[in-house]
């Protein structure tokens, strides 16, 4: 190796261990930050091409120069720790939070949103001053919105949980009818109260299928007005099957009143709720019983986010609400996220494609409620490797300093 050459290896050492200085020094200064992923420093060493009489000299390779780069670690899990604020979200796995970062264009009250998809492991949220939950670093968390009526969006927004309304709850339990009768009937009626406090008379009305036992029709009314009709289908052992078409929910909503309602006829394929009588002597007549959450004055109290991911509002009736569900997204490689301000993630080729499902689902971790995820970084261990670069970096110094002083001496033999 010529003088020349070790001046060559030398700067690319120097350079390498800079490189190594700024992911150490980044990783230090970010020991504090909510949801930071620590880097490491990889290095590797290259062979300069040789040619002629100098590659006959050096036929086994002539390894001349390193380089350095940073790895990301975003598959490592961060401690958990408690926190003071009740939205805060920790991810105990290998999900991200879906996050929206605004534009130039929001003013006033409306807010402008980027069309970029960002990923967050900083759950410190908090709710701004237009309802939106926001993280630190300002990322606005986003989810699927449960509307008024109680439908729930299929398309990822920023959550916003301004303007917090009521939605009664009407509960039907016991029998309405027998799988022994057919062309049976079933009245019950109950008091709600609009947001005004004024009280309606709820009524439902329930007919069976002339041909069919277990097939149901339920017509529900407010003060005798447009009724709203939904099919409601029963197992041959009188629990529920299918409600409104739905064999995973019980509940529908009523939406021709003064307000929104939720008529919850119980879980499907569970007892407790709406179900047939299966006693081979049929009753006369049948009275489900018909409960409602509803009161003349109801006041939001706050949010609470439950470990599934769904965004709650509490009432001073104790009653409480879903405003929204928040998913979360992985990678087959996180650690090809290319990384943005604010510890955020764009995805790439290298990443993979984007897999969001609710929370506990195809590997998408579980959530710590009122908890954040620490930094990772190792302080312990990079203030040891800081002094190694600093060593390092000094050793080449005097490789630099050694070569130019015999270059010096070169020059001086022809003087």
């Amino acid at each position: 190796m010529s003088i020349f050459n070790s001046l060559t290896t030398a700067v690319s050492g120097i350079n390498a261990q800079s490189h190594a200085l700024s992911d150490l020094s980044n990783n230090i200064a970010n020991s504090q930050t909510v949801g930071y992923k620590a880097s490491d420093t990889s290095f590797e060493d290259y062979v300069t091409e040789q040619t002629g009489a100098v590659a006959a000299s050096n036929a086994a390779g002539w390894s001349d120069s390193v380089s350095a780069t940073t790895l990301q670690r975003n598959d490592l899990q961060g401690t958990i720790s408690s926190s003071t604020n009740s939205l805060a979200l920790a991810i105990s796995g290998s999900g991200f939070f879906n996050v929206a970062e605004t534009t130039g264009a929001s003013s006033g009250t409306t807010t402008a949103f980027s069309t970029q998809q960002y990923y967050t492991r900083n759950g410190d949220f908090y709710e701004n001053n237009q309802g939106y939950l926001v993280n630190t670093s300002g990322g606005y968390l986003q989810g699927y919105q449960v509307a008024a009526d109680g439908t729930t969006s299929k398309t990822l927004a920023p959550v916003q949980v301004s303007n917090v309304t009521f939605r009664p709850t009407v509960t039907v339990s016991g029998d309405i009818g027998s799988t022994n009768a057919t062309s049976g009937t079933s009245t019950s009626t109950t008091t709600v109260y609009d947001p005004s406090g004024k009280n309606h008379t709820l009524g439902m009305n329930w007919s069976q299928d002339a041909a069919n036992s277990n097939q149901w029709t339920l017509s529900v009314n407010e003060d005798g007005g447009a009724a709203q009709t939904i099919p409601v289908t029963f197992n041959s052992d009188g629990t529920l099957a299918s409600v409104n078409g739905s064999t995973t929910s019980g509940s529908f909503n009523f939406s021709n009143g003064t307000q929104n309602y939720t008529i919850d006829l119980g879980t499907i394929g569970a007892s407790g709720g709406a179900a047939l009588s299966t006693a081979t002597t049929t009753a006369a007549s049948y009275t489900p019983t018909v409960t409602t959450d509803s009161t003349q004055s109801v006041n939001f109290e706050g949010l609470s986010i439950t470990s599934d991911g769904a965004i709650m509002a509490t009432f001073d009736n104790g009653s409480s609400q879903t405003l929204a569900t928040i998913p979360l997204t992985t990678f087959a490689d996180p650690d090809g996220l290319q990384s943005k301000d604010g510890q955020t993630y764009t995805a790439t080729s290298e990443s993979g494609s984007p897999q969001t499902n609710l929370v506990g689902l195809n590997g998408a971790g579980t959530l710590a409620t009122s908890s954040l995820e620490s930094s990772t970084t190792d302080l312990t261990s990079d203030l040891s490797q800081l002094i190694v670069a600093q060593q390092a970096y000094t050793a080449n110094t005097k490789v630099v300093s050694t070569a130019d002083s015999m270059l010096q001496a070169t020059m001086s033999m022809i003087q």
